[in-house]
């Protein structure tokens, strides 16, 4: 008989949701029968769509439950600590939602007391699982475009005003599009070519009020790559995803991943066909020489599912799969954000240090 892992989800605002619950729900074996949710309008809606769940109103509830055995963390940064801790020493297994902490001296602080506890500890980096990412991992395994120098990698978004009692836009530790877009580029940049020599970062207040990072620039420093990492909250018009160039050639990306809108749509894998199938107009396009010939045209997107990442936690824990996301690469996206924000205050280039 397969193992039923039952899960508390601690948080439902856009990311409990949207990017968790009705992912996890699509893994058998994984069954949500408890949620923390706070506000009316959130009870409201895990009552509505998880009517076998409980909805409770304090993470102590889901803490001292023992049925629960996986939690899922998907609050605020600055809560990610101290309800991670508690959920270990609790005896549970535990997903964080990225980014992992605020500091590295936080995960470092979590990761010892996973060991100590001997359970699951591991961070929602969904953005491994982008069709797009996917594709650009395979373009430069297999050399199309030679040797890869330089990539540019950017997530933008258009809002000039700021969100009223958004916490992501508050003077407060892990707030800023660093923390929240940064995590998700930084982490691809160290899943393709690991830990930089170097970083440089130009990180900005550009609309007006604004008391938080919403504008950056991070440049990772390998013996050969220059990976330039871009993001920022004024800009309206579409520029590439991905930006490519190697001694060969060259690829170029335009568009996010489907998932996120089909998820926001409120469908899922399981209630959509063709899920994280890209049209053909948003396929990337290549300009190179392989192997004597001169090659040009589109790059049809692979297809990635963001329940893979629960597929793969359940697998973990009942199977004892090596987990594709470990807490200690979640780590290393904190220490590189650490290192922007130092670079930034003193104006040079930071050599890589633990």
């Amino acid at each position: 008989m397969a193992t039923t892992i039952k899960v508390g989800l601690i948080g439902f605002g856009v990311g409990g949701q949207v990017f968790h619950a009705p992912l996890l729900t699509t893994i058998k074996g994984l069954e949500l029968i408890s949620i923390r949710a706070s506000k009316a309008d959130q009870v409201a809606a895990a009552n509505a769509r998880y009517p076998a769940a409980k909805v409770v109103a304090t993470t102590e509830e889901i803490f001292n439950d023992d049925e629960v055995n996986l939690v899922v963390i998907s609050t605020p940064n600055s809560a990610h600590l101290p309800l991670a801790a508690a959920a270990l020493n609790a005896g549970k297994h535990v997903v964080v939602d990225k980014p992992f902490t605020i500091t590295t001296k936080d995960a470092d602080e979590l990761i010892a007391l996973a060991k100590q506890k001997d359970r699951l500890l591991t961070v929602y980096h969904n953005r491994r699982f982008d069709g797009d990412f996917d594709t650009l991992k395979k373009i430069i395994k297999h050399g199309w475009l030679g040797d890869v120098v330089e990539i540019e990698s950017r997530f933008d978004r258009f809002r000039n005003f700021l969100k009223p009692d958004a916490w992501r836009e508050d003077d407060q530790p892990g707030a800023g599009i660093l923390y929240d877009l940064g995590s998700h580029l930084i982490d691809q940049a160290l899943d393709l070519f690991g830990l930089p020599k170097a970083v440089t970062a130009d990180l900005r207040c550009q609309r007006e009020g604004s008391k938080v990072t919403d504008n950056f620039e991070v440049v990772l420093h390998y013996d050969r790559v220059k990976y330039s990492m871009k993001a920022g909250m004024l800009v309206k018009e579409n520029l590439p995803r991905f930006s490519v160039f190697g001694t060969q050639g060259s690829f170029t990306k335009y568009g996010l991943d489907v998932q996120e809108e089909a998820l926001k749509a409120g469908l899922t894998p399981l209630t959509k066909t063709n899920w994280g199938v890209e049209s053909e107009a948003t396929w990337g396009r290549i300009n190179t020489e392989y192997n004597g010939v001169h090659v040009t045209g589109k790059v049809e997107s692979g297809v990635s599912n963001y329940a893979d990442f629960y597929k793969n936690v359940y697998n973990a824990i009942a199977n004892n799969e090596p987990l594709k996301v470990t807490a200690e690469q979640a780590r290393n996206t904190i220490r590189i954000i650490e290192l922007a924000i130092q670079s930034q205050a003193e104006r040079r280039t930071i050599d890589y240090t633990d």
